[in-house]
């Protein structure tokens, strides 16, 4: 792989993630629209985004061979449900001073993928990877039975995302081409909902003003920009490596949460935090030693001279 190439992976991966964590500041400034009318606008102008870009880089001769698929539309009309509903409770949890638990629920995620993985996928845990989903699994009951509560905006964001992520590598689809019909599905509901409740919305895009009709329209670049330097990145560095990069997301929102934006960080959050981070760091080092083995492994291999 050119050192170049490799390069532009990990510069690539560092820009989705850290869009991605910085998003919550562009949702504040939406703070007065409802999160379902943010959703419909997402969706709205992440389509027709795509439309435009796809028109430059390409693309709509695999969206033909995946409009003659039927299996493969109704896996993707499923991973549209669940990315919707993924961006709903982010959004809600963003403009509701639940940031916290959206961080949470980032950090959840690559430990929930691993369970997906071993019932999904057939894949086998190793130790490591059994401690770490155990301490997790611990840290949730731990908050359910000390303090009588759930993080339930947590653990949706993670399932969600999860499984979201699952059906996507089963329908093995490029990320431009998936986004771009996953939105198109949902267009019609988007469209429809903001039709019927033109009169009723607290914010109408008839009568806001500029700033805030322009901020909405920015919704399908804050969806798109990152989904494409994350396709860009997967395709030049290895999984492996890609996966160190995903925890710069939910830093960034944990830091802005408690240091911006004076969200409570108290004793029930910070004891399912410490298990969580307890499970990254057990998580993380398997995935290291796990890198290091193949690495002596290939260096192993003779090579046979003909």
């Amino acid at each position: 792989m050119p050192d170049i190439e490799y390069r532009k992976g990990v510069f690539l991966a560092i820009c989705a993630y850290t869009i991605w964590g910085v998003a919550p500041l562009y949702f504040k400034l939406l703070h007065q629209v409802p999160a379902t009318d943010i959703l419909m606008h997402r969706v709205i102008w992440s389509f027709l985004f795509m439309i435009i870009l796809m028109q430059f880089i390409g693309g709509f001769s695999r969206l033909r061979l995946i409009l003659k698929q039927p299996k493969q539309l109704l896996i993707l009309l499923t991973t549209s449900i669940l990315i919707a509903a993924n961006w709903l409770i982010f959004i809600w949890a963003v403009n509701n001073d639940h940031m916290l638990d959206a961080s949470l629920g980032y950090f959840i995620n690559p430990l929930f993928n691993v369970l997906l993985g071993m019932v999904f996928l057939g894949e086998r845990l190793r130790k490591l990877q059994w401690v770490a989903v155990t301490l997790a699994s611990v840290g949730v009951l731990v908050q359910l039975i000390s303090f009588g509560s759930i993080p339930l905006v947590s653990l949706a964001l993670a399932a969600s995302f999860g499984f979201y992520g699952l059906l996507r590598k089963k329908v093995n689809i490029d990320a431009k081409s998936g986004l771009l019909v996953e939105t198109a599905i949902l267009l019609p509901v988007a469209l429809g909902y903001l039709l019927v409740t033109l009169d009723s919305s607290p914010v109408s895009m008839l009568t806001n003003s500029l700033n805030l009709n322009l901020l909405l329209v920015a919704a399908g670049i804050v969806t798109t920009i990152p989904l494409l330097c994350f396709a860009g990145s997967a395709v030049r560095i290895p999984f492996s490596i890609l996966g160190f990069f995903q925890y710069i997301g939910p830093s960034i929102m944990f830091i802005l949460a408690v240091k911006l934006f004076n969200e409570p960080f108290d004793i029930e959050k910070g004891i399912t935090f410490c298990f969580i981070w307890g499970a990254l760091v057990i998580f993380i080092s398997d995935m290291v030693l796990q890198r290091q083995r193949r690495h002596v492994a290939t260096k192993k291999v003779p090579v046979v001279k003909v």
